[in-house]
């Protein structure tokens, strides 16, 4: 059976003073969206007409008051106006409460919304960490609210750059930290949740890599003990479970190795091993997705560019294919359910 109706994609608006809002208005200008999705921003719709003023688009805003109400007509934005937004008091390009707060409540809503089932995925535009924590969050960024919101422990984050997909052993920690949680039982743990997952996006016999952390794989133990104490144990014992993994690879060709095609994934060991080859590869090509939620979420890889909000010079391109790899997995799970039933 094949999906023949256009998944509802529902994009947040992001930090209101940083690129959100005009990448959003960008992004949903482009007709090719309205063929693969129907799209609905959920914002601030003054915002949002003020931003394609400034771009100066000629743009028809529609609001509704739900995502279940959405047609999907090219030349038509439509928004679930949250009106939270003070034009007089916003100041682009300023970090503030303000903004904080309402990127917030927009992630909020969204993810009610995905929880009964009122859109098939959440695309999210960025939001900045310093802002929410001013209007108090006690979470360090989207994918930690996000988890909260839904109930789940330890969603894994994966970047899709080029169908090359990257997971994290570690994330938003202190580089001496997760040096210190390169550890085999968490090597493996990582490694089953990540093959389960891959399966959940219709990779039916994942082949996963990981990457090294010393130099050369530390040379036989000459550069570092990692691999061989901690690395290789856990490949091994993952390996019994009937998965195909392999390594440790060296960091500085494995992800190349990836995106030729070698493996379905590779797991990078902290942040920046695998943000920076990702970023260096497709900067705006690069596509974060939330799996283990309820439901499919994924955002652009990039900042709120607080630098350059208002200036109408924002890439676009990053939300472009957040939206691009969601419909993609919409239409995945739609088949991989239909093929389990």
């Amino acid at each position: 059976m094949t999906r023949t109706e256009r998944p509802t994609i529902m994009v947040t608006m992001g930090d209101p003073a940083g690129i959100g809002p005009e990448i959003a208005v960008k992004t949903l200008l482009n007709p090719e969206v309205y063929e693969r999705c129907k799209p609905i921003i959920i914002g601030d719709v003054k915002l949002l007409q003020k931003t394609a003023k400034q771009l100066k688009e000629k743009v028809r805003f529609k609001t509704t008051a739900t995502p279940r109400n959405v047609e999907g007509e090219a030349g038509t934005i439509e928004v679930v106006d949250l009106n939270n937004v003070d034009l007089e008091t916003l100041q682009i390009g300023e970090i503030s409460a303000e903004a904080g707060r309402a990127s917030l409540e927009y992630v909020e809503k969204a993810v009610e919304y995905a929880l009964h089932k009122e859109v098939d995925a959440v695309v999210t535009a960025p939001i900045n960490k310093k802002a929410i924590s001013l209007a108090g969050s006690s979470h360090i960024g989207h994918t930690e609210f996000i988890a909260a919101l839904s109930g789940v422990g330890e969603p894994l984050t994966m970047f899709w750059v080029r169908d090359a997909k990257i997971f994290f052993l570690t994330r938003h920690l202190p580089l001496k930290e997760a040096l210190n949680a390169v550890t085999r039982k968490r090597v493996v743990d990582t490694t089953i949740t990540i093959a389960e997952a891959l399966k959940g996006i219709g990779v039916t016999d994942p082949e996963i890599a990981i990457a090294a952390l010393n130099p050369h794989a530390s040379d036989g133990g000459l550069v570092g003990r990692e691999e061989e104490e901690e690395l290789a144990p856990a490949i091994k014992e993952v390996r019994k479970q009937g998965i195909k993994v392999y390594g440790p690879i060296p960091a500085d060709s494995v992800f190349h190795l990836a995106v030729e095609g070698r493996y379905d994934a590779v797991l990078s060991l902290y942040h920046d091993q695998g943000h920076i080859a990702a970023k260096t590869l497709d900067f705006y090509g690069t596509v974060s997705v939330t799996l283990g939620l309820p439901f499919i979420r994924t955002s652009v890889d990039h900042g709120t560019a607080h630098e350059i909000a208002g200036r109408g010079i924002a890439n676009p391109t990053s939300l472009d294919e957040a939206i691009r790899v969601a419909v993609n997995l919409v239409n995945t799970r739609h088949v991989c359910s239909n093929l389990n039933e």
